[in-house]
């Protein structure tokens, strides 16, 4: 599926918050936003899910203008997990999970084994199995995020937007969520602001400044010492060890 947004412009009381995105996604790609604050992550990524319904026909998949697409079907095709998503009641994993499959199911018809196998390959793909009967308040930061996701999953959509789902997380946590989302067998568009995770475990990166995309490209080709240093203004050494990339920041 093509996934695309063109001459997308926002502006939020008089305030440019968007100038100009044009962007392509590529299917199954993991695609990392990054930008300093402020930059217009979040905002890119709600304009992504549909969320601004004045600029949905600035994104398109397969040609279709969100605009166009009954909200039904564009539940089928995207997923979104913002920043700090909660859950009403105290539901259990498997629970939660179950309420992705909302969008393919109409009225009062019975749970299908469709919605069985959904189910299960999202807890799977999170590695939730073992806590498929745990609630909601017993779970830790990094078990919450992937139940969300999972939750997300389960909708089998061609488009998961993810909003920094590793802020606030231990380490241990974000390299664990990232390894299991590089997995993913569609295509991810995910925020992040830790410049080694991103470059780690995306593809892809799209830098944000002020609004404007700046750069797009592979890791190696956008996080360059003299991009950090013009966007972030610290200085970086940017080590290839391998097959990754080590960043490493300095004081100017």
């Amino acid at each position: 599926m093509n996934i695309s947004v063109s001459g997308l412009q926002m502006a939020l009381q008089s305030q440019k918050v968007l100038q100009g995105i044009d962007l392509e996604l590529g299917t199954g790609e993991i695609v990392g936003l990054l930008g300093p604050n402020g930059s217009g992550k979040s905002t890119l990524l709600r304009c992504l899910a549909g969320l601004f319904p004045r600029y949905a026909h600035h994104v398109c998949f397969d040609g279709t203008p969100l605009n166009e697409m009954p909200l039904r079907s564009r539940a089928k095709q995207l997923a979104f997990v913002p920043q700090h998503a909660e859950v009403d009641g105290d539901l259990c994993v498997e629970q939660i999970v179950r309420l992705g499959r909302t969008p393919h199911r109409r009225g009062l018809f019975a749970w299908s084994g469709a919605d069985d196998s959904a189910v299960e390959d999202a807890i799977c793909l999170m590695t939730l199995s073992c806590l498929r009967h745990r609630h909601w308040r017993q779970l830790s930061g990094g078990e919450r995020q992937r139940t969300q996701i999972a939750r997300a999953l389960a909708q089998q959509p061609q488009l998961l937007i993810l909003d920094e789902p590793t802020n606030h997380l231990d380490i241990e946590y974000q390299l664990e969520l990232m390894t299991l989302i590089a997995k993913l067998p569609i295509t991810v568009v995910i925020a992040l602001h830790d410049l080694n995770l991103a470059a780690n475990y995306c593809q892809r990166l799209v830098l944000l400044k002020a609004g404007k995309v700046i750069a797009n490209g592979p890791p190696e080709a956008v996080l360059t010492p003299d991009v950090i240093e013009q966007t972030w203004r610290v200085k970086a050494n940017v080590l290839r060890e391998e097959a990754s990339l080590n960043i490493r920041y300095a004081m100017r």
